[in-house]
């Protein structure tokens, strides 16, 4: 149990770190990281998504429709409440609410997930951390964008109903989303791809987490880390009430115990860094989902510690 825990969270710990220490030292500037930020978001994770669901054979996604009920229902309900609660609540703009939502509701598949998955499971399951991240980023991620491109376009001078049209189509056209629905087709199709093509893929995908991390401890070393309200109501939801909103599906939906604890300890990870990278993009300068993520993320050695614990049993 010890071991699992440390493969799935010491890395993520020790990239932020570096990436934060990098930062603070001034050895990479800090407050210029849009470059970074478009190798991630535009090209490495768009990269990892594709093959990965595209490498899924047609059969294997369709039997894994109980585990996206049981992952995208939560994180979606969860996205609803938390938008609600940062713009009623604690009075954020609809930018800053959007960007905090998503950081609470889409847990960090891409670097605590794989090795979490792999360390419990084995390394031939990680279709579940696959089909995680791509229904994180076909459908959350398109409605923070619809948020921040609608935001965006007010801003330059455009109003009325007619810019959430275009916002919407804007944000459905982003290589982030764009890259898992692809894959998803070319699996259901049945098209298969070349070695060279998943190769290629590859390269440039597996670089998406560690320097997603890397960029996230960048950006933090540019910040303050707050204890409010607002951060350790954030970390609470996403720790607990993540989860267990979880279990109440798994009553209701029925799947094979691997894949319900699956489900389980997905739901069970800290928070991830799409919503501070979104924000980046944006220019969103959000302290709340900075903090959320770190304290999210210690919060969950005694979170996933206990889910591990309590799903153990057949």
């Amino acid at each position: 149990m010890t071991e699992v825990l440390l493969n799935s969270l010491v890395p993520i710990f020790a990239i932020i770190a570096l990436g934060y220490f990098a930062g603070w030292v001034r050895d990479i500037d800090n407050h210029h990281v849009a470059e970074l930020n478009a190798l991630v978001m535009d090209f490495a994770l768009p990269a990892s998504l594709f093959v990965a669901t595209a490498s899924t054979s047609r059969a294997m996604l369709l039997a894994q429709w109980p585990l996206l009920v049981v992952l995208i229902i939560p994180m979606l309900a969860l996205y609803g409440l938390c938008y609600w609660m940062q713009r009623r609540l604690f009075r954020l703009e609809s930018s800053a609410a959007s960007v905090q939502a998503l950081t609470i509701s889409l847990p960090n598949f891409a670097a605590a997930g794989l090795p979490l998955i792999a360390a419990v499971f084995g390394s031939t399951n990680t279709i579940y951390v696959a089909l995680a991240i791509a229904a994180g980023a076909i459908v959350l991620s398109p409605l923070t964008l619809a948020i921040l491109e609608a935001n965006k376009a007010a801003a330059a001078g455009e109003t009325g109903f007619g810019i959430l049209v275009p916002a919407l189509a804007r944000s459905l056209t982003k290589p982030i989303v764009v890259g898992p629905i692809a894959g998803i087709v070319f699996s259901l199709i049945g098209i298969p791809l070349p070695d060279y093509v998943v190769h290629a893929f590859q390269l440039i995908g597996q670089t998406a987490g560690g320097v997603a991390l890397f960029l996230t401890g960048l950006i933090l070393s540019a910040q303050k880390l707050l204890l409010n309200r607002n951060v350790i109501s954030a970390a609470l939801i996403k720790n607990v009430a993540h989860p267990l909103i979880a279990v109440g599906l798994i009553m209701l939906v029925p799947m094979p115990h691997d894949t319900a604890r699956a489900a389980i300890l997905l739901s069970a990870l800290p928070s991830g860094f799409f919503g501070i990278l979104f924000g980046l993009r944006y220019g969103v300068d959000s302290r709340e989902a900075g903090s959320t993520l770190i304290v999210s993320s210690v919060f969950s050695v005694l979170t996933l510690a206990g889910v591990l614990v309590l799903t153990a049993g057949s």
